[in-house]
C-alpha cells in the first residue's frame, strides 16, 4: 500500500504543526484507495480536537458520519516519527500519519492500523 499526498496539503499540515510547536496538533485525512493506493485529497479539523505537551485528541462519537474520513494526521514534537502504544490503542480509520520536526517533506510516516508502515508518495 502506499498513500499519495499532494504536496500542498502535506506542506499545509506542516505549517499548522510548526505554528504550535511543540504542542502536538491532530488532523483528520479525506481520501479514497484507489486499487493498492490511499489517495489523500483533504484534511479537516476534528469536532472538540485538543492538542498539548505529549498528545492530541479528539471525540470520535461528535463526528458526523463522513466514509470519506480514512485516518488521521498528528505531529510528534519530539521528532519521533512512531506510533506510541496509546497512538495505536486510538487509531481512527485506516492509516495514521505523523510528522515531526523539522516539519518537511522528509519527516513524514505513515502506519496501518497493524503497526505496519506505508510509503507515502509526494505528489
Amino acid at each position: 500500500m502506499t498513500i499519495k499526498f499532494p504536496i500542498k496539503l502535506l506542506e499545509n499540515a506542516q505549517e499548522l504543526a510548526k505554528n504550535n510547536h511543540p504542542h502536538e496538533i491532530i488532523l483528520l485525512l479525506r481520501g479514497e484507495k484507489v486499487d493498492n493506493n490511499v489517495i489523500i485529497n483533504d484534511f479537516l479539523l476534528p469536532p472538540m480536537g485538543v492538542g498539548g505537551a505529549g498528545f492530541a485528541s479528539f471525540p470520535a462519537h461528535m463526528l458526523p458520519i463522513d466514509f470519506s474520513i480514512i485516518g488521521t494526521l498528528h505531529s510528534h514534537p519530539s521528532g519521533k516519527l512512531r506510533p506510541s502504544i496509546r497512538d495505536m490503542h486510538n487509531m481512527y480509520g485506516r492509516i495514521m500519519v505523523i510528522i515531526g520536526p523539522p516539519y518537511f517533506k522528509n519527516s513524514v510516516t505513515a502506519f496501518k492500523k497493524s503497526g505496519e508502515r506505508i510509503d507515502i508518495e509526494v505528489i
